[in-house]
This record gives C-alpha cells, structure tokens and sequence, in this order.
C-alpha cells in the first residue's frame, strides 16, 4: 500500500496563516514584527531563498529589510551592518542567507547576532538551549519537521529514529527535539558503516545529505514515516530530494514529497519564530 503524503505546503499554509493573524493582533498593539535579510552575493539558489522569504514575510503582515551585499564584502564590513541591526529597535529578527563567500567566516558573523534575534536558531545560546531543553529559538527545518510529525500523529515515544546528516543546521538540532519526543535517535553520516542495515531499523527516517535520490527502498522499513529534507537540481532542471520518492512511498507509511514538503515548511517556522521574536520585551 503507498504511504501517506506529509503535505507540508497545506500545513505551511495553514501556520503562516495563524501566524498572519497574530502578527494582525500585535500590530494592534503598537507592535510590528520586523525581520532583516541579509545577502552577501549572487548566488541563484540563494537569491530564491531570499525571494520567496521576503514574499512570505510580505504576506504575513511581517516588514522585512533586504540587505544585499557585492560578493566582495568584507568580514568588517558585515560584522557592522550586524551590529547595527542588533541595534535597531524595530529590527526583531535578523537572518544572514547562508552560504556566505569564502573569505567570510560564518560563524563568526552568526556568533555576532543577538542572541535575542537570531530567529534563524544558529547561534550558539540557541544551540545550547536546544541542547539544555531551555526555552530559545530552534532551527526552521527542524522546528518544521517535527511539525509535520505532529500533524500527520506519527508515534515518537518509544519510536527508533535515524537521522542521515550530522549538520548544525537539521541533522543535530533535529536528533535534539526528537529525542525531547522521547525517541532513541541515531545520526548517520559519511563514515557510518552499513549505512542501510541502520536505517532499516527505523521507524522514523530523516534524510538531510544533499544527494539526489540516495534513500532507496531496500533502505528502508515497511511502514517508516521518511522525512524528506533534501533539495537537489537534478541535470534536466528538475528538482528532486535525497529519497528515491516513487520507490520508496511503496514501503513507507508516511513520505515527505519534494518539492511541497519540508521546504514550505522552513518558511513558515522562519515567520513564527520572528513573531516570537517581537513578543519578547
């Protein structure tokens, strides 16, 4: 029997819409949520993400600022307009699009976010708050993913999840808030030794690798719920995950689609976490 399709785009839909209406109710009260982008180059799929964020932003009633910067921004320079958006009082959120140009180091630049603003959920005091179960912002595609498993009543306690990825960004903040779900959870990754005989144990299977179509279906478990977070430009243009979808939705219970799953998602919890941010005094 083919599992059941997770449709993120309805459930992003619906968030974003209660979202909109909260945003509506604070800006009553003399509040208006305000996020920041900031993009360094002109890298296509960046500039996509930026798009479609500040659209979702747009349609939410949040203001956003886009602040684009030539390829040969300097560290420095960066580091200032940082800090003067940490600075800005009606800046509540702020967002550095990722990947930033070689001679740029990340993390220093995450790491000069206020931690009050960093809506993104990658500086540090985020992480260890995620990693302590202390109240912070959590990374958007994690925070979106175990959204789809409430949603679609996936059964977390108890339940074996593995997890193909080991990046700050999905793969560890993810093991942390499925782990708070009371799961036993392993993170797999390029030097994991017989990779399927793992990932056929799972019942709850999340791949976060960036490699078209690697999830087949003789990796994975009758009935597994398969969260799908990769998005790859294939040769011919057209966009596919890191499951082998048609194959694998003939095993699995539940499967994400790519694209119209995790993706819409990101967005929406990008929007929740900036009105979180404009709630704090």
């Amino acid at each position: 029997m083919a599992a059941r399709i997770i449709d993120g785009t309805a459930l992003a839909g619906r968030l974003r819409e209660a979202t909109r209406q909260e945003v509506q109710a604070l800006r009553a009260r003399g509040v208006a949520p305000g996020l920041a982008v900031v993009i360094v180059g002109d890298d296509p799929a960046s500039r996509v993400y930026v798009r479609n964020k500040i659209k979702s932003c747009e349609a939410a009633g949040i203001a956003s600022t886009l602040i684009e910067l030539p390829a040969t921004t300097d560290e420095a320079t960066l580091l200032a307009r940082v800090a003067a958006l940490n600075a800005d009082r009606a800046v509540h959120g702020i967002l550095v699009q990722l990947p930033l140009p070689a001679h740029v180091d990340a993390g220093r630049i995450i790491e000069a976010i206020a931690p009050a603003k960093d809506v993104d959920g990658f500086h540090v005091a985020s992480s260890g708050a995620l990693m302590t179960g202390l109240p912070g912002f959590v990374p958007c595609t994690p925070a979106g993913v175990m959204a789809m498993l409430d949603d679609a009543q996936v059964p977390l306690s108890g339940s074996r999840a593995v997890i193909i990825g080991r990046s700050n960004i999905v793969g560890k903040p993810l093991a942390m808030l499925l782990l708070q779900s009371d799961a036993t959870v392993t993170i797999c990754h390029s030097r994991t030794r017989d990779l399927a005989a793992i990932t056929r144990e799972a019942d709850i299977l999340v791949a976060a690798i960036g490699r078209a179509n690697f999830v087949t279906a003789d990796m994975v478990k009758p009935g597994a719920c398969v969260i799908d977070v990769g998005i790859n430009r294939l040769p011919d243009g057209k966009l596919a995950g890191d499951v082998d979808f048609n194959a694998v939705a003939q095993v699995a219970g539940w499967i994400t689609p790519v694209p119209g799953g995790v993706g819409p998602m990101t967005i929406a919890m990008l929007l929740a976490n900036t009105l979180k941010a404009a709630r704090k005094p």
